[in-house]
This record gives C-alpha cells, sequence and structure tokens, in this order.
C-alpha cells in the first residue's frame, strides 16, 4: 500500500542496525515510516538525529509537543500520525476534550495562553507558510528564546513528518497507534 518498498526489518547495515535496535530492545515493531526512510541509511540517520532529540531533549512541556504533533496531524490530514501520536499526548496529559478541541483551539477555553500562542505558531506555520512576526511575539511572551526553538522546530518537524507520510503512502495502520473508536472518531470529526 505505499508508494515504495519497505527495507527489512533484519539488516546488517552498520547505519539501520543500530536505529531498528531501539525498537526492537524495547519490544517494539520497527515502524513502516523507518523501514521506508531506510532505503537511505544516511537520511534515516539524519532524520532520527533530529527527530528523537527534539522528543526527549525540550524544556518545554511534553504535552504542549504532542498537543502541537496532533494539530500538526489534523492540518496536514496525517491520520497515520494523528494515531501514532494519540496515546503520547493522553499520556503526556493532554486531554481527549482538548485533542478534540484542535479544530477550534483559538476560541476555546480549554487551552491557556501560552498553549494558544504555540497553537497560533503551529497553525500559520501551516496555513501561511511560517509562523507571522506577531505570532512569535506572542510566543515570546510566555516562552524564553529556546524554547520557542524547541515549539517552531517541533510544528516544522511534524509538518515535515506528515508531508513525508503523505506522499510516501503511509497512511493509518492500525498495527501502529491507537485504533480506539475515541481516536478514529475525533479525526474523522477534525477532517470532516
Amino acid at each position: 500500500m505505499t508508494r515504495l518498498d519497505p527495507v527489512p526489518t533484519t539488516t546488517d547495515d552498520p547505519v539501520l542496525s543500530p536505529v531498528f535496535d531501539v525498537f526492537r530492545n524495547a519490544g517494539r515493531e520497527i515502524p513502516m515510516l523507518y523501514r521506508l526512510l531506510g532505503n537511505s541509511p544516511a537520511m534515516l540517520e539524519a532524520w532520527v538525529g533530529l527527530a528523537w532529540p527534539l522528543r526527549s531533549k525540550p524544556t518545554t512541556s511534553r504535552a504542549l509537543r504532542e498537543l502541537l504533533i496532533m494539530q500538526l496531524a489534523v492540518l496536514t490530514r496525517a491520520s497515520f500520525e494523528w494515531q501514532a501520536h494519540w496515546p503520547a499526548a493522553l499520556k503526556a496529559g493532554a486531554t481527549p476534550a482538548q485533542l478534540a478541541a484542535l479544530g477550534s483551539w483559538g476560541a476555546s477555553d480549554l487551552f491557556d495562553a501560552p498553549t494558544k500562542a504555540a497553537l497560533r505558531c503551529g497553525d500559520e506555520m501551516i496555513n501561511n507558510g511560517g509562523a507571522s512576526a506577531e505570532a512569535v511575539a506572542a510566543l515570546r511572551t510566555h516562552f524564553n528564546d529556546g524554547e520557542c526553538i524547541e515549539l517552531i522546530l517541533t510544528s516544522a518537524f511534524y509538518s515535515c513528518v506528515s508531508h513525508v507520510l503523505l506522499s510516501i503512502g503511509v497512511g493509518a495502520d492500525p498495527s501502529h497507534g491507537d485504533t480506539s473508536e475515541e481516536c478514529l472518531a475525533t479525526y474523522a470529526a477534525l477532517t470532516a
């Protein structure tokens, strides 16, 4: 169903093996996205070089960053990304009600001012090609410059993830992520 062929999960490639081992050692399947990116080991290495620190090293709230990721999944219509991050968003502290309100975040009382500033930047990055000076100024009223970079990079990177997924034909995957009725119905309502 993908537009490219995934690489096998067993490999002795010196770049792919360590990346794939992270998943195997955690008792997880190697995601289809990584198997597809594995067609170019150097590009997969560059991908994880940004993706993994972006997930594990920021000082901003993981819940906030997951809300941004989920917002981008909706705006770009990347169902795989939505399903893959639904459990992480909930685990980080985002609520199902917040996820359901991402389509109307600006008018919702479920988001505080810092979260709205971050969501505004994410929204503008997708819909306008970049966040406006006003949106970044609003972000700076709540976050220091390093945190602003974390949030802007999260929006930019996960926009990239969504566009890559869509381009190589990776859609919703029942073996990776949440397939609960709540997850799927929320996504369907937001993208209708």
